[in-house]
């Protein structure tokens, strides 16, 4: 095909200068922007870009060893109301839009205030108007709709539904401030331990939720926001990292059953404080932590401050078997040995010294076990003072050797180290009657998780090691640090002394003249030491005791160490009747759930042990009883199930649960009927532990979203 040059050149040509002329106008609308319009430019820039928009991270979850969660971040809303929103005082028409938003919101205000009601039922209708209408009439700019509560999400959505707040922003004046609210799943259950944070601000207070602050908390990102094509859009810069979860020791079943045993003996006792602390012998792992006081005023217990880790308290007579462990370590006492107790009145360099059975005649000529045994202040005052009251320091040096007075530095702000006095040279701090009174448990302060401590070294052949309450983090799942057991002493005493101290502190319990026996329990052998001590009030003994058992169980081979202290000024006061019998039931229930099955029931290899089975999410029975090896009979089982035990077998039948009425809770556990009411909107209350007894809105009701349900627990 022959090309015709004479039309085809003029036309490349053409098209040629066209391509370098509009070239040329790009080079030259390209340096008018830089150098002629660049500072107006930057300027359009600067307008239309946001520069660093702090991101929030989510603040890290707090879980059981089992990784049950304790406590999690959950947002609530604080809602306001902009009374005047939209308007300024500027405009041309205030007064006019002023008056335009009043007749909005009054021409609504009864129906706002009926839907208050039923969302939030803190408040009548007619309350909420009257609240309502002040604001109102003040023109407020921010006023807070529902005083004193935070909404939940549920709650939230409902009223932003109502009549006016569904508008716009501008228009309804709604002001919405999130709230970043920690929420514990179990209630009141190691609150104490757990912490808390101030209020709406993600700053921590107390417990683990300050002394792990900085993981929890994570690390804060950043983002700027660019206008393009009229949109902005949020460009992130640094992303921010959320909080690692910490892995706690705490076993929320454990922390039940210590809490539930204690609260019944403090209820009995009228008693105004009590703490338990139990301790796994191998790791120093904190399985439970009670910190129960008593509200004079409503005779309620709560946790309201960690006297397990805070309070300094004279430890009474489970401070003998230190004394006792001295003095033998040193080779002055040896198991053998006798000591004259007299009546059970003693003169100490002027002081009187009673035994508990001074009123009896006393116990006379006993041996050294029998001094532990039956608690016997003057045989332990006469047998350190005889060998240390001219080196009080020789004392002193062998408490701290053996670690009762070892400083735990444990993670939490408030934590008391033990105060143990050392004589000064001079003596002058030293009175003759420090070492008889300090040998019995007085004249030092010890909290009691240096005394589980020391009992748990006892137990675990001599190796003292440091109480665990975190054994790791997790982010994303992912263990990103594991915290090891740390050996604070790797042996506490001789081995022959070790040896000698565990038996006199099994014939405490086990031995029929032993004033433990309240802590025993006939499926297996327990070990410790009663103390009873009168409270100094103003430099003087008054009536009010602390009563306590510290010891370990089993005896052969201790799988736990546990401690039980109460405070009370009940008309007797008695370490074993008291304490220990508290101790007795913490230890049965303890390992009746959590030791192997063949330990439990060893008596008879046929019997299968039932447990108590609330009713509930039938997957998660199904699950427990797997894992316990527990056979069920299985009757038509839905998603929800009832359990009956009947002539030793257990069986499970089908539940009906109302979707579009409330729902029957009564028998199912805390967890199962909470999930149950929750997920169908409605708010829960409880009130006690265990089963539920009763509910406030009777099942088969009608309910609105949000509505608030009380649930009695016994």
């Amino acid at each position: 095909m022959d090309f015709d040059k004479k039309q085809i050149v003029p036309r490349f040509i053409t098209f040629y200068f066209i391509i370098c002329a509009f070239a040329i106008w790009i080079f030259v609308t390209m340096l008018k922007v830089m150098f002629v319009e660049g500072e107006a430019w930057q300027e359009v820039g600067k307008v239309t870009e946001v520069d660093s928009i702090r991101l929030e991270a989510s603040r890290g979850n707090i879980l059981s060893a089992d990784g049950q969660l304790m406590s999690s971040s959950l947002p609530n809303y604080k809602l306001y109301i902009d009374f005047r929103s939209g308007i300024e005082k500027s405009d041309t028409a205030y007064e006019k839009k002023v008056a335009e938003k009043k007749e909005l919101f009054a021409e609504n205000i009864d129906s706002i205030c009926e839907g208050l009601a039923e969302i939030c039922p803190a408040k009548t209708p007619l309350e909420y108007k009257v609240h309502l209408l002040k604001g109102l009439d003040k023109g407020s700019r921010h006023y807070e709709i529902c005083p004193g509560q935070t909404l939940n999400y549920i709650q939230y959505n409902e009223i932003k539904k109502l009549p006016v707040f569904r508008e716009s922003r501008y228009t309804s004046g709604l002001v919405v401030e999130t709230r970043n609210g920690r929420k514990k799943p179990f209630g009141s259950l190691a609150q104490r331990t757990l912490g808390d944070l101030y209020g709406a601000k993600d700053s921590a207070r107390s417990g683990l939720e300050l002394a792990y602050d900085s993981v929890l908390r994570g690390k804060p990102g950043l983002s700027h926001r660019k206008k393009v094509l009229s949109k902005y859009l949020e460009i992130i810069d640094e992303p921010a990292i959320d909080g690692c979860d910490l892995i706690t020791t705490l076993d929320v079943n454990m922390q039940d059953i210590c809490e539930n045993a204690l609260r019944e003996k403090m209820a009995e006792l009228t008693a105004d404080i009590g703490v338990v602390v139990l301790m796994e012998v191998a790791t120093g792992d904190i399985k439970a932590i009670v910190n129960l006081q008593r509200d004079p005023e409503t005779n309620r217990f709560y946790e309201g401050r960690n006297y397990a880790l805070a309070a300094l308290m004279e430890p009474g007579s489970t401070f003998k078997t230190a004394s006792l462990m001295v003095a033998m370590d040193d080779g002055y006492v040896h198991k053998s040995d006798i000591v004259d107790t007299g009546n059970g009145v003693e003169m100490m360099y002027g002081a009187k010294m009673k035994d508990h059975n001074w009123n009896k005649g006393g116990y006379h000529v006993i041996d050294v076990p029998h001094v532990l045994m039956v608690s016997s202040n003057i045989g332990t005052a006469k047998l350190v003072d005889k060998y240390y009251h001219k080196k009080p320091e020789k004392f002193v040096e062998g408490l701290r050797r053996i670690g009762i007075g070892t400083p735990l530095n444990l993670p939490f702000v408030g934590t008391a180290d033990p105060q143990i006095r050392y004589p000064a040279k001079d003596r002058s701090n030293w009175p003759h009657t420090t070492i008889p009174w300090m040998s019995i448990g007085y004249e030092t302060q010890i909290p009691p998780i240096s005394i589980v401590t020391f009992y748990n070294a006892i137990a675990n052949g001599g190796k003292m090691v440091k109480p665990r309450f975190v054994s790791g983090l997790l982010q994303n799942g992912d263990t990103v640090k594991h915290y090891p057991v740390e050996v604070i002493k790797s042996q506490i005493c001789k081995p022959s002394t070790l040896k000698n101290i565990q038996e006199m502190l099994q014939r405490v319990v086990c031995d029929k003249d032993g004033l433990g026996k309240p802590a025993g329990n006939p499926m297996f052998h327990v070990s410790g030491k009663t103390g009873t001590a009168q409270i100094s009030a103003r430099g003087r003994y008054g009536t009010e005791h602390l009563v306590s058992f510290c010891g370990y169980f089993p005896s052969e081979e201790p799988k736990y160490s546990c401690i039980v202290s109460i405070r009370h000024n009940y008309f007797i006061s008695s370490g074993g009747g008291q304490a220990g019998t508290v101790f007795s039931k913490i230890s049965q229930r303890v390992l009746s759930k959590h030791v192997t099955r063949e330990l439990v029931c060893a008596v008879d290899s046929n019997t299968q042990l039932v447990p108590n089975v609330k009713n509930g999410n039938t997957a998660s029975a199904k699950a427990v009883l797997r894992s316990l090896g527990v056979k069920a009979y299985e009757d038509n089982v839905g998603e929800w199930c009832n359990a009956k035990i009947k002539h030793g077998s257990l069986t499970l039948s089908s539940r009906t649960m109302y979707e579009k009425s409330v729902p029957n809770v009564i028998g199912m556990g805390a967890r199962d009927a909470v999930y149950a009411l929750e997920s169908r909107g409605l708010r829960v209350r409880l009130s006690g532990r265990g089963k539920v007894t009763s509910q406030s809105v009777s099942a088969g009701s009608a309910f609105t979203k949000g509505q608030t349900i009380t649930l009695r627990l016994n």
